[in-house]
């Protein structure tokens, strides 16, 4: 019998921009040095605003807040942007935290079996929001609708660039069928 359920969350991803390039100029241990001074930064602030972090890959970390805690886990991740920032800063890093949250359903619980069993939570709701395009600090539709009238004022509609594409790849092809 499966150790998991589905259940609606905050799902939070976040990594540094230019981290791969930061890194490549640095020493393994002191890569690993400065890693695990954020690790203990965002695993205490992601608790503090009511979060759980699942796990950390590297300069990733995904994290889920109950949709009760909803404005407490947003403005606690604005908070870790800002300490992170200015923690990277203070490093000597050219990097920076990129933020990205959505709301849906996840299958979450424990997976594996034995000892190597572990939290973690699985589905589309994760995919996307680790694939919001952000530089800063982002939202999807649905992570925006689970926040209260005054969280909403630190946040303001984005509406993504047009693209161009190709003109031959604007036709369908001859065996295409027609809507």
């Amino acid at each position: 019998m499966p150790d998991f359920s589905e259940v609606s969350l905050l799902v939070a991803f976040t990594d540094f921009d230019r981290y791969a390039a930061q890194i490549g100029q640095l020493e393994d241990m002191e890569v690993a040095r400065v890693m695990n001074a954020y690790y203990q930064l965002a695993g205490s602030a992601i608790h503090a605003a009511g979060g759980r972090v699942v796990k950390f890959i590297g300069d990733a970390t995904l994290a889920v807040f109950p949709p009760d805690e909803a404005d407490r886990g947003i403005l606690g991740l604005l908070d870790l942007k800002d300490q992170s920032d200015q923690f990277m800063r203070d490093q000597g890093w050219e990097c920076r935290l990129v933020v990205k949250v959505h709301f849906g359903p996840v299958a979450a619980g424990q997976f594996g079996s034995g000892a190597t069993a572990r939290y973690d939570v699985l589905g589309k709701t994760v995919n996307v929001a680790a694939r919001l395009e952000a530089t800063g600090v982002a939202l999807s539709v649905e992570a925006f609708r689970q926040l209260g009238p005054e969280a909403r004022q630190r946040f303001k509609k984005h509406t993504p660039p047009v693209t161009y594409i190709r003109r031959q790849d604007s036709h369908r092809p001859r065996w295409a069928k027609r809507p």
